[in-house]
């Protein structure tokens, strides 16, 4: 009877110890969607690594982790339907940064070139040498952060000045009517006066008179500009990071995987 019985257990005990590692083998199974999405996000990491790389945006003032969050909205613009395939230029303002810093990059995402990296002004509402409050109010005379694209080319009070529309509600949908631009502006040269920083908008984006006409000419028809400072309140439907590295993977010329 003890006999019987102490096969009886041993044959309880084989069966879980097989249950066990069956459970345990389970575990380890990695469905496939999860494989997908883990190649999709190791190729959208790479591919922002190597545009940084390339354009050698690494030598610059430019912050990777801005950089990431304007590629990120870049792709979310496209996979929206608000940029046509063709568009590659990126612009980002950094307001990290003072006033005396080049922070101001225009980008060729598909030849991977830094086209331009130059100086900005800010609005005077939203600081001296530096930009540390932002706002869409109007007269507020301050900067607004967030995602724009660019319109037409008009003669102004500024001379030839580009229209900026904003794409963030609560943060810079009152660009048209607060008329925020891109204009040239004498203050704005590497020879910034006794103050140490540069003269100040009513909130456009200001940029030397010398390179006006090549940041117009370059930035003109439905370009993406991010503006970004440093803000907790600042959210945007556009930084959906999934969307964007899935909208990369469907769209597979719009890198070159030879290269990654």
């Amino acid at each position: 009877m003890i006999k019987k019985q102490s096969l009886l257990l041993l044959c309880l005990a084989t069966l879980f110890s097989i249950m066990c590692i069956s459970w345990k083998v389970d575990c380890y199974k990695v469905p496939a969607t999860a494989k997908k999405t883990y190649t999709i996000n190791l190729l959208f990491e790479k591919y922002i690594e190597d545009i940084y790389q390339t354009a050698h945006l690494n030598e610059t003032d430019l912050d990777f982790q801005i950089f990431k969050k304007g590629l990120i909205g870049f792709l979310n613009l496209k996979a929206s339907g608000n940029l046509s395939k063709s568009n590659s230029i990126l612009t980002i303002v950094n307001f990290n940064l003072p006033s005396n810093k080049k922070r101001m990059w225009i980008i060729d995402l598909l030849s991977k070139n830094l086209i331009m990296n130059t100086w900005v002004s800010h609005g005077q509402g939203s600081g001296k040498a530096k930009a540390i409050r932002f706002s869409d109010k109007e007269k507020s005379h301050a900067s607004s952060l967030g995602f724009y694209l660019t319109d037409d080319i008009y003669d102004g009070k500024n001379g030839r000045s580009l229209r900026l529309d904003g794409l963030d509600p609560g943060f810079n949908q009152h660009a048209r009517e607060r008329a925020i631009v891109v204009h040239g502006a004498d203050y704005v040269n590497p020879n910034i006066g006794n103050e140490g920083y540069l003269g100040r908008s009513f909130g456009c984006l200001a940029v030397s008179n010398d390179l006006l006409d090549q940041v117009i000419n370059t930035l003109k028809q439905k370009t993406v500009i991010f503006v970004s400072g440093k803000s907790k309140k600042y959210k945007s439907k556009f930084l959906n990071e999934n969307l964007a590295a899935n909208y990369l993977s469907a769209n597979p010329e719009m890198i070159s995987l030879a290269n990654l």
